[in-house]
């Protein structure tokens, strides 16, 4: 028997038009969109008799694909230091912690998530232990571990230390150590292959030959592939191997977003990190020079983007959501208003940005991020008018209803609140050298001497230490 959705008589964003439908039905069939309609009763007449049916009144509100954030790291546990992400979190632990992060993402409205990299294959394992019903969490498209040279983005530490197992790069030097570990990647269940290039776009990483080699090999054995690429070199350079899809482009010169706009390849801004930093680092300890590279890069990513959105550039949302600074669950939609800000688009092209346009991105092109017919059934229903005030989608309390495959989904507020510990990443001995001068620059203290304890005193602490020790045992045996 079949299982029926009915969300009646309200206004509907269908993921593509420009406009919503004022009092409007949807129906759905298991996973999949039946039907939509003016007219509730005419959809009611599409379910057999007999077979039940769930309504949910929408009167008043929106209904609307779930959103589909491209660039969601779910091994990162919001972690506030490279350090706490690669070293100080076992593979076990990071599993526990990204499965119970999972579902924070769910309730802000995220039914689907393309995550570029992480640590080991503990995005492999999430995803599939999503679709078993093990974890509570959005439909999960994932990479492995970003592939990088020694100039790359994720080639951190000192030659001398190497790059640890539970970091998310993996180091590639040469054109068959990067084909080598496509292969391994792919054979490890991955669903996209994700190369990083300079951190900054300061310069071009990969060559053009490698970055060619690498996206045909990664198409074809089936998989897509995508790239780190901030600068106008490497853009280009990925343009040119055929990329299924870019991230960030701040700095492009205009042939490059020309390129790129002829090529039809999306570009995934994804502005929330650099945008959360700028805007409220000070909020949560982060280094003024961090919080204003930011914004300077901030400054010159608005007229490229702008230019791109001109030149007909397809934008993606995605937010780097992983963080400390861009938590799960608490800032995904706000990629959309950034967007609107530094690139120009409309709210309905925004929203496209979140939903059809970036259904790409999780593998799904055609088949997620629409209301129509036949399309996977990912909703939202929402408290407000997101073309009116698209900043409603961020706030969890306005989306009232979460629909992923047919299914409502239910959540448990409590839970979903809790933040889990940070390990201790630094071993501080001092903030500062303590030197003779610092302590007697000025001469000793006139009427003061050190504090020196006899050889007596120091066994008379010890013997009182050792009594205490013994009776606090005394304590727990009895």
């Amino acid at each position: 028997m079949d299982h029926w959705l009915l969300l009646f008589d309200g206004d509907v964003i269908d993921g593509r038009s420009d406009s919503a439908r004022a009092g409007s039905s949807v129906l759905v069939q298991n996973a999949t969109i039946r039907a939509l309609g003016e007219d509730a009763e005419v959809l009611r007449q599409l379910v057999p008799r007999g077979e039940r049916i769930v309504e949910i009144d929408a009167s008043g509100k929106t209904v609307m694909p779930g959103l589909i954030d491209a660039h969601c790291h779910m091994t990162y546990g919001e972690s506030r230091t490279q350090e706490e992400m690669d070293l100080y979190t076992s593979v076990e632990l990071r599993t526990l912690i990204a499965a119970s992060n999972a579902a924070k993402v769910l309730r802000a409205g995220v039914t689907s998530i393309s995550q570029p990299g992480g640590s080991y294959y503990i995005g492999v394992g999430l995803r599939e232990g999503i679709k078993m019903g093990l974890v509570n969490g959005p439909h999960m498209f994932t990479a492995g571990r970003y592939i990088s040279t020694s100039n790359g983005l994720t080639d951190y530490y000192p030659t001398s230390v190497g790059s640890p197992a539970g970091g998310i790069g993996m180091l590639a030097n040469s054109l068959p150590e990067m084909l080598s570990e496509v292969r391994v990647q792919v054979k490890n269940g991955v669903d996209l292959i994700k190369l990083a290039d300079s951190p900054y776009g300061q310069y071009q990483s990969f060559t053009g030959d490698e970055m060619k080699q690498i996206a045909d090999l990664a198409h074809q054995l089936g998989k897509t592939v995508t790239i780190h690429a901030r600068g106008s070199a490497e853009v280009g350079a990925a343009v040119d191997a055929g990329f299924d899809w870019i991230m960030h482009g701040n700095v492009m010169t205009d042939d490059v977003i020309e390129k790129l706009a002829a090529s039809k390849i999306p570009l995934v801004p994804t502005l929330l990190l650099l945008s959360n930093l700028a805007d409220w680092g000070d909020r949560c300890g982060a280094p003024a020079n961090q919080r204003d590279g930011c914004r300077r890069m901030l400054e010159k990513t608005a007229p490229t983007l702008h230019k791109a959105r001109e030149a007909g550039v397809t934008m993606l949302s995605g937010t780097d959501s992983g963080f400390g600074v861009t938590p799960y669950g608490e800032w995904h939609a706000r990629e959309m208003q950034l967007l609107m800000v530094y690139a120009g688009l409309s709210a309905a092209e925004a929203i496209r940005s979140m939903t059809s346009s970036a259904a790409v991105t999780v593998g799904a092109p055609g088949r997620a991020g629409e209301l129509a017919e036949g399309m996977r059934a990912d909703l939202i229903v929402v408290d407000g008018d997101p073309l009116s005030d698209i900043a409603v989608l961020q706030d969890k309390s306005k989306i009232t209803t979460v629909v992923k495959a047919g299914e409502v989904v239910e959540f448990d507020e409590e839970v979903l609140a809790h933040r889990h510990s940070h390990p201790e990443v630094v071993y501080t001995y001092s903030q500062s050298a303590i030197t003779y001068d610092s302590i007697y620059g000025d001469g000793p203290p006139v009427g003061e001497e050190p504090i020196l304890w006899e050889a007596g005193d120091a066994a008379d602490v010890a013997r009182d230490l050792r009594r205490h020790e013994l009776d606090a045992r005394a304590v727990v045996d009895a």
